[in-house]
Formats: C-alpha cells, sequence, structure tokens
C-alpha cells in the first residue's frame, strides 16, 4: 500500500537517490549530489518555495514529485511548476506515480494554483503520454533557458 507524504530534512539522501536516477535519464541535466542536496533543502526549509511529496512503501521512499511556486501576471495569481517527478525503477508500473501527480494536483488545487507547468524531454513520449492522462497539454509556448553559471 502507498502513501504519500510531505519530505522531510531526513528524507535528503533517499531523494537525491532518485534525483540520480532521473537526472541519469535527463539529455539536459546531469546527477550531482551536492548540488542536489542544496537544492533540496532549499525548498524543504522554506515553504514558500515550494512543497516536496514522498511516494512511500511502508516506510521505504520510493518516488517523489516537486511543486514550486511562482505567481503569473497572465492569470492574476499563484501557479505551480511541477518538478522532479521520479519513481524508483523497481517500483514503476505498480501506480504508484499516479498516486504522486493525483496527489500534487489535488494539493495545487486546495492552495488555489491557477495552473501547473511542467518540462519533459522532447523525446520522452512516454512521459507525454502519462501526463497527458490527468489532462496536461503540451504548450505553444517554448521554453528557453540562459545558464547563468555551471554550478
Amino acid at each position: 500500500m502507498f502513501t504519500v507524504e510531505e519530505a522531510k530534512l531526513s528524507d535528503i539522501e533517499s531523494l537525491i537517490d532518485l534525483l540520480t536516477l532521473l537526472f541519469s535519464q535527463e539529455a539536459e541535466f546531469a546527477p550531482a549530489r551536492d548540488i542536489q542536496k542544496r537544492g533540496l533543502q532549499t525548498i524543504l526549509e522554506d515553504k514558500k518555495i515550494g512543497t516536496i511529496f514522498v511516494l512511500k512503501d511502508k516506510q521505504k521512499i520510493i518516488g517523489m514529485v516537486s511543486l514550486l511556486w511562482t505567481i503569473s501576471t497572465a492569470l492574476g495569481g499563484r501557479v505551480a511548476f511541477l518538478e522532479d517527478m521520479v519513481v524508483d525503477t523497481a517500483w514503476r508500473g505498480r501506480g504508484g506515480g499516479h498516486i504522486l501527480v493525483e496527489h500534487a494536483i489535488a494539493y495545487a488545487k486546495k492552495l488555489t494554483c491557477k495552473r501547473i507547468t511542467l518540462l519533459t524531454d522532447t523525446d520522452n513520449l512516454a512521459a507525454h503520454r502519462f501526463y497527458q492522462q490527468f489532462g496536461f497539454q503540451t504548450s505553444v509556448m517554448q521554453p528557453m533557458r540562459l545558464i547563468l553559471n555551471d554550478q
């Protein structure tokens, strides 16, 4: 039986392991434990930045998803970025990912978020199909990035 909880600072090592798995699969990112630890601590120490949820089987953390907050002037209110959605490979295909995303959506609705945005690799068609099940749609907006420093 899966459960979803808010992550705690004591969960960081397990979260870093999951991010290592995720960033090993993504084209644009690479695992770096110290950097991921710094980012996770920043989120977990300030609820104004976002919320991280963990998926557990009994007491073992097997997945995670982050919601990060900002304000949309176009929509006149809070919006969320869904980030770092990952389930351990040994636990995929059992419905845990659905539970995590459904929980994140419900939480964002509870906080009256007007929109949730996420990014996937353009060639990750499995992820596209997964998110479309929840109502996510492809946007005509093109993401662009300016990297300001290496680390």
